[in-house]
């Protein structure tokens, strides 16, 4: 197919066009930055610079492409650091999410392109009720955290917009595999992430290298439809921290009583405490996707004890955010 990719050049981007450009399909790729367009080259596509909150823009450079399907990966997540409110620290993210979603949308009915693949967000999301793992059809949480209610309004936004387009949302996991690059190094190295109260919290994690073959599996399907991109082995925080830490060859993470992880996390405390995670049987039957890692357990070390290399570099962070 001839595919559009906008966000190419981001820690899922390249790997998707990667991926596509090794399956022989034709990959127009976008970048913000013109600094980035030898990076996109380098991986097989033919970069152009696009802003994806500039309607008339996207409308151009989708009719330009003239593509079968376009792949939405636009996120401003690079550099974003943690805080008390995911609404401020994820409003670049929230506008893509929202903004940006819908100028691709209109651009691709406006081009007749039939096939259109999002990216959405799977943690945090599920109504922190009944069961520890959540599946596609499950309720989402109707009650966010208030310092969270835009990143979740963008989110559902998105996979609203995009399935009632005719189009594929794919709900990634926590994203990890980038290497230094991933979000959660930083501060799990400087012992910043504590384990809070039991550390019951549920946490669903995909390697961005799994991400992506998903990704591209997904354009052999007809949408509407929703998809959990997540590894088979959603876990509660007291498990895959200290596995994380260990893997970085960091100091275990501290423990923290849930009146002090109150002050630290805000009202935003109950995503870390009470969230759930995410299934991904339908993935997995619908797209004939078998991940590489289906357990952090392997995960974690296999992306820490190796260098990675130059071409698959990027920002990515283990929470909304493909």
């Amino acid at each position: 197919m001839r595919v559009l990719v906008i966000g190419a050049s981001g820690a899922v981007g390249i790997r998707i066009v990667s991926q596509l450009r090794d399956g022989g399909h034709q990959v127009t790729g976008s970048c913000r930055s013109p600094g980035k367009m030898a990076r996109l080259r380098a991986a097989g596509a033919d970069p152009v610079v696009l802003d994806a909150l500039d309607a008339r823009a996207v409308r151009e450079a989708v009719a330009a492409a003239a593509p079968e399907a376009v792949i939405y990966q636009a996120t401003a997540l690079a550099g974003a650091g943690f805080s008390r409110s995911l609404d401020r620290s994820f409003a670049p993210t929230n506008r893509l999410r929202a903004e940006g979603t819908d100028n691709v949308v209109a651009a691709a009915r406006a081009a007749g392109v039939r096939r259109l693949i999002a990216q959405s967000f799977a943690p945090y999301r599920y109504a922190r009720s009944g069961g520890p793992v959540k599946a596609e059809d499950d309720p989402l949480d109707t009650a966010p955290p208030a310092s969270a209610r835009q990143t979740f309004a963008a989110m559902s936004h998105l996979d609203e917009a995009v399935t009632a387009a005719g189009g594929i949302a794919l709900r990634y996991g926590g994203f990890y595999g980038a290497g230094d690059d991933d979000g959660l190094v930083k501060p799990v190295r400087r012992r910043m992430m504590p384990v809070i109260g039991d550390g019951g919290g549920i946490m669903s994690f995909i390697h961005l290298d799994d991400a992506a073959a998903a990704t591209v599996l997904a354009l052999g399907c007809e949408g509407p439809a929703i998809y959990n991109i997540t590894d088979d082995d959603p876990a509660p925080m007291c498990e895959w921290l200290p596995a994380l830490a260990a893997a970085l060859g960091a100091k275990a993470p501290r423990r923290a009583p849930l009146w002090l992880g109150r002050l630290l996390a805000g009202d935003g405390l109950v995503i870390m405490t009470e969230s759930r995670g995410a299934a991904n049987a339908k993935a997995k039957k619908e797209l004939g996707w078998t991940p590489r890692y289906p357990t952090w357990r392997d995960g974690f070390p296999a992306a820490y004890a190796h260098p990675q290399r130059n071409g698959e570099r990027g920002r990515s962070w283990s929470s909304p955010s493909t």
